[in-house]
């Protein structure tokens, strides 16, 4: 075995997480961060990865621990742990499926000039885009054709980080100093900066319920492989994605920093305005030859996001009542269930989508926002399950993770404090 087949055969669930991770946080909010505050947030991306890092860990941990994945660790802690995982996501997951579907909307309405169907307003249009989205969603992943697009992402990371990288360098160097022009700065004393704080790391990398969405990515795959994959090959294979994740975050936020921080302009709140003024900012950079390139990459993440998230809220929510009803549901990848749980998220999705959309931006604000404030809540469950008895002892992090634990609890809980006050 080469070294390069070697590595590759070690990353897995880590890129899934990728591949899921990279959307709405980093397309969208990254960039609209980065044109309204330059630079001034790029540490609290650097901040918040950290103070986040040890509740995504646990989902790939626990798993390589124990061969189960971090479900169990909850049902261990009591039906109540399930119960709250349960019902979190059956409270968030159309908001959440609803805000991605509408930003993959944005991108192909812009790249195939659908911005107005038939007459219909922009609202309308995005709907009804997204209808089709989430049907061929729906035809992949009945058919099992979702499996093709799996081995594609490592492929679609590796273009979309390649150019937006190299967009970076050229504005680095095309317009140094650009951003310093501007007026416009951060302030906590200000109470719209302190929303757009929330819903900005509110999703940063990630809603927290992807630990567990990559906890049993992880199981799938020691199945698959017919062995459990040590904690060292499963921690590697997560902080390739982690990092990854965090470094194009902030490639996107420098993106909208150079273009658009201190121009006068700002970003549009309709899903093809929006993707359209993020497509210009890789031809003002890279020049017109870069848009097939950037649009298909860009276009292929966030239809890979809304068919990650379409596929995992079935497979967690099956997952979490065959272990609340073990004698009804057997197996979590129960074709009926499956199916059913798939075909209730579309429509509760477009439910939203056509009667309750009035912008992207309105529609991703309150997404970022939730998971903002339910952040504590599964990182509190994560740290519960990692650091149980059921756990192996030798398996268990030590008192340096705990300790980060408990600093990452504590800041996570004040900020969702504080945001609901304000």
């Amino acid at each position: 075995m080469t070294a390069k087949t070697g590595l590759l055969s070690r990353l897995g669930p880590g890129l899934l997480y990728a591949g899921a991770a990279v959307g709405v946080s980093h397309l969208v909010q990254s960039t609209r961060a980065g044109s309204m505050y330059g630079f001034e947030l790029l540490l609290g991306i650097v901040i918040i990865h950290l103070i986040k890092y040890p509740f995504f860990e646990f989902g790939p941990r626990y798993t390589a621990a124990t061969g189960n994945n971090i479900l169990h660790g909850y049902k261990n802690l009591g039906n109540w742990a399930v119960w709250i995982y349960l019902l979190m996501t059956l409270s968030t997951m159309f908001i959440i499926q609803a805000a991605v579907t509408v930003v993959t909307a944005g991108l192909a309405a812009n790249i195939f000039e659908l911005e107005s169907i038939a007459g219909f307003n922009p609202q309308t249009t995005a709907a009804i885009i997204s209808s089709g989205l989430l049907t061929i969603c729906l035809i992949l992943l009945v058919s099992g054709h979702y499996k093709l697009l799996d081995k594609l992402v490592k492929l679609i990371i590796l273009v979309l980080s390649i150019t937006s990288v190299a967009a970076v360098i050229m504005l680095l160097f095309e317009n140094p100093g650009h951003y310093k022009t501007a007026s416009e700065h951060f302030s906590f004393a200000k109470h719209a900066d302190l929303l757009f704080l929330a819903a900005f790391l509110g999703w940063m990398p990630a809603p927290m319920d992807i630990s567990v969405w990559h906890s049993i990515w992880s199981e799938s795959k020691n199945e698959n492989d017919g062995r459990v994959t040590s904690i060292k090959d499963a921690l590697f294979d997560f902080r390739v994605g982690y990092i990854g994740t965090a470094f194009l975050a902030m490639c996107f936020l420098s993106l909208g920093a150079l273009v658009m921080y201190g121009s006068g302009e700002t970003f549009k709140a309709g899903g093809a305005a929006f993707a359209g003024q993020l497509l210009d900012m890789y031809q003002q950079a890279l020049g017109q030859w870069s848009f097939p390139i950037v649009a298909a990459a860009a276009l292929t993440t966030m239809f890979s996001t809304t068919l990650t998230l379409l596929d995992a809220f079935p497979r967690t929510i099956g997952a979490s009542l065959e272990l609340l009803f073990p004698g009804k549901i057997t197996h979590r990848n129960h074709r009926t269930t499956y199916l059913f749980w798939i075909l209730i998220t579309i429509a509760g999705t477009l439910l939203l989508l056509f009667f309750f959309l009035t912008s992207m931006s309105q529609m991703v604000k309150l997404a970022t926002v939730i998971a903002f404030v339910a952040a504590p809540v599964l990182a509190g469950l994560n740290t519960l399950a990692m650091f149980n008895n059921t756990v192996p002892k030798q398996h268990r992090p030590g008192k340096i993770i705990l300790f980060w634990c408990i600093i990452g609890l504590a800041a996570l809980i004040a900020c969702s404090v504080s945001y609901l006050l304000l």
